[in-house]
Parts: C-alpha cells; structure tokens; sequence
C-alpha cells in the first residue's frame, strides 16, 4: 500500500503526522459542519455591508410577503420588515451572545475547578458546596429566576445563561485537576520550589485544556439554544432588535397563517446549532492523541486485514501456524512495516520464545495473532494465521470473540494496566470463565478460587474480593495467568509478564507458567527480551530483528553456537553468574527505522562481519542445521572468529 499525498498540500507535517486541519476534515461530518459553520459566520461578519433594508424598519402595506417576493428573498414579518435582514442580523446578535456566555462560563467555571481540584480540602468543600447549589436548581428555572431579578435583556439573558453553565465546567475540571494534582510531575514541580499558582497555570492547566476546549465547543450550541430560548419567551432580545429567539417568538402567533416567518429563524437554529456541533465533534478529534497519530478515525475491535495473496493452509499438528505475517502502520505519508513477513509455527505443549530488543516487532507479531493491532492506523497487509485448523485473518467478529480468552489467552506485560481497577479480582475472573462456559455464578466462583490455587496466590477464597491494587505485582500478575488459564487455552501468548518483576518474583513466575503448560498440555509463545528467561522456559527461540525472524531453533543449541551475528551480540549482552571475568559487549549503533528499511540484511550497519553482498538483494530464512534456520549468508561465522 502507498501514501498518496494530498494534491496541492504538503505530504505530512513534521515526522509523518498529518495537520491539525486534516485531522479536522478526515470526518466528513465535521468538515460538513465546518464548511456550514463557515458560511454562517461569514454572512454574519458582512452583514453591515451587504446591501440590506434596515431590519426594524416597518412597513405594513408590506406585510406577511411570501419568500421570493420582490425585493423581499426571504418575504416579510407581521410589521412589513425584511426577513433575510432580520434573519442575518439576528443570527450575528446569537452567535455572538453564545460565544461570550460560553467564554464567561468555561473561564469562571475552569478557574473554580482549578482551584478546588489543586487546593483541596476546606477550599475545595466551600467551592464544590457552592456549586452543589448551583446545580440543585432546573437550569433552565434557574436562568428564568435571573432574568427575572436582574430585568428582561439580552445582556441580561447572556448572564444568566453564562451562570447557570458554570457547574459544568467546574465539576468536569476539578475531576480531573484532582487526579493531576496527585501526580508526579507536579510533586517534582513542588520540589523545585514553583508558586502555588505556577504549578497551577504551568502544569496542570495545559493537562486540562483539552477537555476545557472540547466542552466549550459542544457547550456554544447549547447556548445558543439556551439564549434563544429566553428571547423566545421574551426575556431575551426587546423589540425592535432581533435575535433568532425572538424571530421565532413573533412568528409563533402565524404559525398556521404565515408558517414561513417562524420556520426561517427555527430552520437557521437548527442548521447553526447542528453546524457548531459536529465541529465541536472534528474539534475533539484533532485533540486526541491517537488521531494525532495519523490514525484520522477511532481503532476498530479488529485488525484490518488487506491481503493480495493468501499462503496455502499448512500441513502437519500444530497450535499455531503463521506463514509471511505482514503487519504496517500508516502516520500520515509514512509507513512503518513493524513486522515484515514472519514464519513461525508452535506444536502442542511447546514452548517458543520471541526474542530481540524494544522495537524489533514482537509484540506486533503477537498481537497480529488474534488481530488486536488498533486500526487505524494498523494494517495487516499479508500472510496467514493458522489456529484450530482456521485461517484467523479471515474469522468473522463472532469467530474472533470465541477464539480470544477462549482457544487462544494473552497475558499482557502490565497487569495494573490489564486488570479493571473497579472490579474485584473475583469478578474479573469468574466474567473471563462465563465468557465462554455456562457456568452459574457460584460455579464460576469455585472455579476461581481453584484457578487462583493454581497459581499459588494463598488465601484464594478471600482474594476473590480484593482489589488489584491491593495486591502486589507478581500476585497481579499471577491472577493475569489464572485468567489466561480459565478455559484451558490451547495456546498461551505472554508479552514479556516478567519485566516489570523483581528476580525473586520473576523465577517464581516462570516456575509456574512452565508447570501449568507442562500440567496442562498449552503450547506457549512467550516474548522477551531476555535470553536468561528463555533458557528457563522455552523448548525452542526465534530470534527478531526489524520485524523479521533472523534466527531461530533449540532454545540450548542456539545458546551454545548462534549462527546469526544478531543472536551472538544479545547473548554477549548476557552477564553469567559464576564468570565475573566475562566482558559484556553492547551492540552499537541503533536497528533502523522501520519506514526506512535498508535492502539486503537490516543488521548489516551494526554487524562487525558484514560485506558488500550483505547489503544487496533478499536475504532468505536458510536452514543451517536440523530444525535451525538463520537469515545470514555466513552463518556461525562470528562464533568461529570469537
């Protein structure tokens, strides 16, 4: 697949990532409104110089024209004025009375928010009591009590609307100011010896400007609407100046006679209000970090598949068979081929580490497996993923539902990320067994506590009603495994569950899941970046490098006599216990980008013995002894010259 650029415009902005204006018009619907929005204001902006009749000048003997009428586009009013003149004026008179009440409430209501988040305690209470008040009242009984202390008024009305808007503002931003307030960037903000009110307007407030913009912009609609309202009922605009509100007011005594001058003002509400939402819509999306990304639409509950071709199915018993997986990224022009045809096949009961360091694709080929990649900006572009017999790339929704949790666990690296911090532990399993099992409430709960017993947490009846952060992680991370376990997976995927463990704990782990797979009969791919880990657990290795298998076989014999240079630096980069006189070797330099991937062996810039003919031409995965493969042209040289 290739990026084409937009005619007439820059392929990408800096790094790849599209404009902020393309993030805006990728949604159809907002660039609708936009565009909408956009001639509204305009005619707005030159209403004083278009030629125009003066819209509170009365003229009886030209009262109640039709549309189309001579000199009247839009016909007249009741009083003989010009509907188009009035229309324009008072579409100019909303929109600025709903900017200004949205800017005065989302400014009173953020700083009230800001304040009480970051402050806390007495201030906080007094601040969130008042707005408590605030918000006891109709809001729209609230804004009508205002009007009617301070004076039917448009000036009025647009205060009221302002005040009775505040809560919103302020509830939504103490919420998250609360949570910022706690966190550790703001601690080291403290530490360095910031004001009260740096820390306040320097690092919170850019945290929560985001959600402040996205609400004013859903909030101007609403407000118009609110102001329009007020007018309509006659607490808003006063004869003779004109505002949609009160245009539709008018004309609701001709509603039956002259339907034409209530429907002209209401149709431009709806279309002005309907507009400004559907920006606020385009708005959000420009602010989200993953559409930033190049995605330009929100990840789906599948990977995309867009294959040419598709590999003839295997042949022989296996859990899993992947023959020329192809998995890509698109960021605005660019295109990043994170795994660039993997083969990879697992027997029952076997276990197979995927090796190589961060950014060699291994949790991109793991999650391709059971099409978990977010698309956009994802794509699976080649390929098959052969599971219980079936080609997984083509599996319906339905099918892909069924196999994941069920045929087919993962346990992710993070288990405070993976666990749902609002349910108890109990709940999350027993939820993964009724997934796939009719089982009954206290069956599923028994089963739980079994499957917690299993994995050795003790105590397992009173941890079903513990909470994850009340566990310690490799406990998180045992109640992760006991998941994965749940239905007696064939296949068991775990992205590196051991990172984030103390080496005690990580033994403990390892110990465990290389018991239940043997207990149980799973095949296992575990991925890692650790060659120790792999030498505890898996039966074979495959080795990634620039989301390609350079190496793989025997996890003993690739550890005793590696044939690709790649294999060699990671198991140099290895520290052995009894051997302190061992000089650990780094790898220089850096693997290179994945949207830039040289010809020939992606390893060559950092291989000590590579040559002209390693840089040219397709480098195949060769067999170089029996049931090992390596993507080199000189195999085992590299151990032969140590």
């Amino acid at each position: 697949m290739v990026a084409v650029p937009l005619p007439g415009r820059k392929a990408a902005d800096r790094g790849g990532r599209p404009s902020p204006f393309r993030l805006l018009i990728a949604n159809r619907l907002s660039a609708a409104g936009l565009v909408i929005l956009t001639v509204i204001v305009l005619l707005a902006l030159l209403t004083p110089v278009l030629p125009l009749p003066d819209p509170d000048i009365t003229d009886p003997a030209q009262r109640l024209l039709r549309p189309g009428a001579d000199g009247h586009l839009l016909g007249t009013d009741h009083l003989g004025r010009d509907l188009l003149s009035r229309l324009l004026w008072g579409t100019r008179v909303s929109l600025v009375v709903g900017l200004s009440a949205t800017v005065i409430a989302a400014v009173a209501g953020s700083l009230i928010g800001l304040t009480a988040g970051y402050a806390g305690g007495r201030t906080d209470s007094v601040l969130m009591r008042g707005i408590d008040l605030v918000m006891a009242f109709p809001y729209i009984l609230l804004a009508l009590g205002i009007v009617a202390v301070l004076g039917p008024g448009l000036l009025n009305a647009l205060y009221a609307i302002a005040v009775v808007n505040i809560p919103f503002f302020a509830r939504n931003i103490r919420g998250m100011t609360l949570g910022l307030s706690r966190r550790e960037f703001v601690d080291a903000a403290r530490l360095s010896g910031a004001s009260h009110p740096a820390i306040l307007f320097s690092e919170v407030l850019p945290n929560v400007l985001p959600t402040i913009v996205v609400t004013m912009s859903t909030t101007v609609g609403w407000m118009i609407l609110e102001t329009a309202g007020l007018s309509f009922l006659g607490l808003g605009a006063q004869p003779p100046q004109a505002d949609l509100g009160s245009m539709l007011g008018e004309g609701r005594k001709l509603l039956f006679t002259a339907p034409f001058v209530s429907v002209i003002p209401g149709v431009m509400i709806f279309v002005l209000v309907m507009s400004i939402n559907l920006v606020g819509d385009g708005i959000r999306d420009v602010l989200d970090p993953r559409l930033k990304s190049g995605a330009l639409a929100a990840p789906g509950a599948a990977t995309a598949v867009r294959r040419e071709t598709v590999p003839p199915a295997p042949e022989g018993d296996t859990v899993l068979a992947v023959e020329g997986l192809r998995t890509q990224f698109q960021t605005g022009s660019r295109i990043y081929k994170a795994v660039g045809g993997v083969d990879l096949s697992l027997a029952p009961g076997e276990r197979v580490g995927l090796v190589g360091e961060s950014g060699s694709g291994k949790s991109v080929t793991a999650l391709s497996l059971l099409r978990l990649v977010p698309t956009p900006p994802g794509t699976i572009t080649g390929g098959r993923v052969t599971i219980d017999g079936a080609d997984q790339l083509a599996a319906s929704g339905e099918d892909l539902r069924r196999l994941r949790g069920g045929h087919v666990a993962y346990v992710f690296q993070d288990p405070l990320t993976t666990l749902h911090p609002l349910f108890t532990v109990g709940r999350q399993i027993t939820e993964a067994l009724q997934a796939h099992q009719p089982l009954s409430r206290r069956a599923a709960e028994t089963k739980a506590v079994e499957l917690l017993e299993r994995v050795q947490i003790p105590s397992a009846r009173a941890r079903l009603n513990a909470y994850p952060h009340e566990l310690s992680g490799g406990m998180r991370q045992r109640v992760c495994i006991a998941m994965a376990l749940a239905n007696d997976p064939e296949l068991i995927i775990a992205d590196e569950p051991t990172t984030a463990l103390d080496v005690t704990v990580q033994a403990q782990v390892l110990k465990l899941m290389r018991g239940l797979s043997e207990e149980q009969g799973s095949a296992v791919l575990f991925i890692t970046h650790d060659f120790g880990v792999v030498s505890e657990l898996c039966d074979r290795v495959a080795v990634m490098y620039a989301g390609r298998i350079v190496e793989i076989g025997p996890t003993q014999e690739v550890l005793a006599a590696p044939a690709h240079p790649y294999t060699r630096k990671l198991i140099d980069c290895v520290p052995v216990l009894g051997q302190p006189e061992r000089r650990l070797d780094a790898i220089e330099g850096l693997p290179p980008a994945v949207d830039r991937l040289p010809e020939g062996c992606a390893f060559a810039d950092r291989c000590p013995i590579a040559e002209p003919r390693c840089r040219t031409g397709e480098i195949a995965l060769a067999d170089v002894g029996a049931g090992r493969a390596a993507r080199c042209i000189k195999p085992f040289e590299l151990g032969r010259a140590a």
